[in-house]
């Protein structure tokens, strides 16, 4: 520990955070080697103080000791700054790239990867014994459903190697020709609808283990879990009613939600600026997560292998898109609330984690490969 001095001046880490772990008040960073149980609450009050800078002498009227003040300044938890020279926080608090970083995007991706802290990691089943698991194929949304038509399968016009060459980033579309339900029919099924299922016991959990179900689709993904649903906000499509809809993978079937028109026009209208396109994409399709299905079996990275299997389906719907001869682009801003309030899911159940603009393309406008 690097000795202190009563004049020097420090100040709470801009990634330092307080929260209920259990039953003890921990604090945390993801800077920091170790965690703090709080169990004096004379401390979690003295710790307000540092958020502005403040001399160690003056910490040591709140604080048990010089000993925990080295401590939390060797864990970054708390950093010296130089007051003469009026330095601007964020950028006294380590070095350039950590200047980049925002707190929960740091948070983020130290505790949802290994190294840098003692959770438990990967497929630990941590809520086997406290809940069911989540089916794998969804309970149908009731209302309305149209059947979507078995269309064979077309000949692939080009091998994936060409595939990968000619895609890129629609962001126009031709309004006077729109997707047909036939082509969006081929582009789901394609992509995203179940395969096949079956049910299972776990290894890993002995005799206890409860009855897991699983179903396979197109694309690969995280443990077998495919925890991502489809939601469709069709603008135009010949066929199909103007609307939003659930994709049932499993009936391969589209089942009408109803949902307030401002919102309806709210998600086309962000979706259109979002790709900054020339009209509102035919249509946009929001990719949404259970999360339980994921959870329920991985710790610390369950959160990463849902974004990492948006990035793989992301990629699917590039290349049906381009093999179809269709226009897409992936969108990189999702309003969850938005989503939320369409569904009357809660964000934290079933939410958005990614969207896509999808219908027949004009001329490309985006540089290849965007």
């Amino acid at each position: 520990m690097a000795p202190l001095d009563d004049a020097d001046v420090l100040v709470l880490s801009r990634f330092a955070y307080l929260r209920r772990r259990a039953g003890d008040l921990v604090l945390e960073s993801p800077r920091a080697g170790a965690l703090f149980k709080i169990r004096n609450p004379k401390l979690a009050a003295a710790l307000v103080l540092l958020a502005a800078p403040q001399p160690v002498q003056k910490l040591l009227e709140s604080f048990p000791g010089r000993a925990l003040i080295a401590l939390l300044v060797d864990c970054q938890i708390l950093f010296r700054i130089d007051p003469a020279r009026g330095d601007d926080l964020r950028r006294a608090e380590g070095n350039d790239d950590l200047v980049l970083w925002d707190f929960h995007d740091l948070l983020f991706h130290t505790r949802s990867t290994e190294g840098r802290h003692a959770n438990p990691l990967g497929g630990a089943y941590p809520y086997a014994a406290v809940m069911a698991p989540l089916p794998a194929v969804r309970r149908p949304w009731p209302g309305k459903r149209t059947s979507l038509v078995e269309v064979p399968a077309a000949p692939s016009r080009c091998g994936l190697p060409q595939l990968l060459l000619e895609r890129h980033s629609v962001r126009g579309f031709d309004a006077a020709r729109p997707i047909t339900l036939a082509e969006l029919s081929s582009f789901l099924a394609g992509t995203a609808r179940v395969q096949s299922t079956w049910e299972g016991k776990l290894e890993e959990l002995g005799e206890d283990s409860p009855v897991v179900s699983y179903a396979m689709k197109p694309y690969p993904g995280a443990g077998g879990a495919y925890e991502l649903e489809l939601y469709l906000a069709v603008d135009k499509c010949d066929g199909l009613a103007r609307g939003f809809y659930h994709y049932d993978a499993n009936d391969h079937a589209l089942v009408a939600i109803d949902v307030p028109a401002p919102a309806f026009e709210a998600m086309l209208t962000g979706a259109e600026f979002a790709i900054g396109a020339s009209a509102t994409p035919q249509v946009v399709i929001t990719i949404a997560a259970r999360f339980g299905r994921i959870s329920w079996k991985y710790s610390s990275v369950a959160y990463a292998l849902i974004l990492k299997d948006v990035g793989v389906l992301i990629q699917t719907f590039y290349l049906m898109a381009t093999d179809m001869g269709l226009g897409g682009c992936a969108i990189g801003s999702t309003n969850i609330d938005l989503f939320a309030r369409m569904t009357g899911l809660d964000f934290c159940t079933e939410g958005a984690v990614g969207q896509f603009a999808l219908g027949r393309g004009g001329e490309p406008d985006g540089p290849r490969g965007a």
